[in-house]
């Protein structure tokens, strides 16, 4: 439901939240955990707006909340998020309306000074983790990822006969979720080369992003209670941008006949602004689903979900390698899309992870699988865009290419929503740089 924390006229007396292209806008508001750089003091919530962090800590201190709203804002001000997320719906409306009324242009001015005080600049504050990470689940929802991927693969099936009747996802590694602009090691593993009997060890020779959003659980569930599909968006807190690292060719060799292993679970990268389902709400759109495919079974089909379950987030991938650092060069894009191509909603991955009985709880990170859009290039990893390694991808500002990342590549992952009669709703990035195989291995 849309309500004035939408309005896409209202300004912030912070003069950076109206900056061209600002993805913090007043209508966003999205919640992260930051320290002070150069300190020692425990991380704590905050909330970004324009080119400043508000200090939840600060702000819960100043007696300008009350109610629901203040016991939020100190739940908020936490290590980590995961016991605001446990609050609930109610709650987080209810500080997001507050906050939005003290960062307005027109508080009052005893109300903006007690809040600019609160106030610490991005260039000052040390991103941290957002929460921890007890359950990471990966999800592999997008039709055209699948058939692009399944080309590589099966190209006389690409298509898995389960892909259209359920949301096909795997148990990811928890303990190697990393904040954005953590480099990572090119990971060691098994492989076999097309033509060869038995496989070698040695560093991965066909490493891979993947273009994805992720999602945050709520709530806590009780153990053997489903959550149904009409209630499962209200469990959701909100998204960030991730980045799946994929070894393909140690993945291959072990999908047969299991799911990912080794091939995933080195690393997987998250930005560290959580982007509310409140903020996103201008935002949603229809889920398609063409009359000739298969439709979901009752309890994945909700009216309301149909209506507007999914999300019109643009997305797009920047490939910056050591030659474009050498030059001063940001690096190329080499894909865009949008998450509304996504052949499953949110709110239905989080339904089928509960329908057995599994319990979640607050916190828990779903990836939604890589997002590829319809046409070539919108795919959402190399393995797909140099179509298996046999087309490499230009990198026209260096005059370079590539099939699969090489050591020194960094990748930049950037999410927005953005259309007419609606604010700027921005992501920011989700950045991770490939370092060298660890010697000796």
């Amino acid at each position: 439901m849309l309500d004035a924390t939408h309005d896409p006229s209202a300004r912030s007396w912070i003069t950076a939240a109206q900056a061209a292209d600002c993805d913090y806008t007043l209508q966003n508001l999205p919640h992260g955990v930051f320290t002070h750089k150069g300190t020692l003091e425990p991380p704590r919530g905050g909330v970004a707006i324009g080119d400043q962090v508000l200090d939840l800590g600060h702000l819960a201190a100043t007696g300008l909340l009350e109610g629901q709203a203040q016991v939020a804002c100190s739940v908020a001000a936490g290590e980590t998020l995961n016991a605001f997320m446990g609050l609930g719906q109610p709650a987080w409306r209810s500080l997001r309306r507050a906050l939005f009324r003290m960062l307005s242009s027109d508080a009052d001015p005893a109300t903006q000074d007690k809040v600019r005080a609160c106030l610490v600049p991005m260039a000052q504050a040390e991103m941290k983790l957002p929460v921890q990470v007890r359950n990471y689940t990966d999800f592999y929802t997008s039709l055209h990822h699948a058939v692009n991927v399944g080309r590589v693969i099966r190209p006389d099936n690409p298509l898995t006969p389960n892909f259209q009747w359920l949301p096909i996802a795997y148990h990811g590694r928890a303990s190697s979720v990393v904040l954005s602009g953590t480099a990572f090691h090119r990971p060691h593993g098994q492989s076999r080369a097309p033509g060869t009997q038995a496989p070698a060890f040695g560093p991965c020779r066909r490493l891979d992003f993947e273009l994805e959003v992720g999602f945050f659980v709520g709530p806590d569930t009780v153990l053997g209670q489903p959550v149904p599909l009409a209630e499962a968006r209200d469990r959701i807190f909100g998204m960030c941008l991730l980045n799946d690292w994929s070894a393909r060719d140690h993945q291959f060799w072990e999908m047969d006949p299991l799911g990912p292993f080794l091939g995933k679970n080195f690393c997987t990268s998250i930005s560290p602004w959580i982007v509310t389902m409140e903020a996103l709400a201008p935002f949603r759109v229809p889920f398609d689903r063409l009359a000739v495919d298969p439709q979901p079974l009752p309890y994945l089909h909700d009216t309301a979900d149909r209506t507007d379950g999914s999300l019109d987030v643009r997305l797009e991938v920047h490939l910056q390698t050591a030659q474009h650092r050498a030059h001063g060069l940001p690096g190329d894009r080499i894909t865009a899309t949008s998450f509304r191509h996504q052949y499953w909603t949110i709110a239905q991955m989080l339904a089928q992870h509960t329908v057995g009985g599994c319990n979640v709880q607050s916190g828990d990170l779903m990836g939604t699988g890589t997002i590829s859009g319809p046409t070539p290039g919108e795919a959402g990893a190399l393995v797909e865009l140099s179509a298996g390694g046999t087309r490499p991808v230009p990198l026209p500002t260096t005059g370079e290419e590539r099939c699969f990342l090489e050591d020194g590549d960094s990748v930049v992952v950037k999410g927005w929503c953005e259309r007419p009669g609606a604010a700027r709703i921005g992501f920011g990035e989700c950045r991770g740089e490939v370092l060298p195989a660890v010697q000796g291995v």
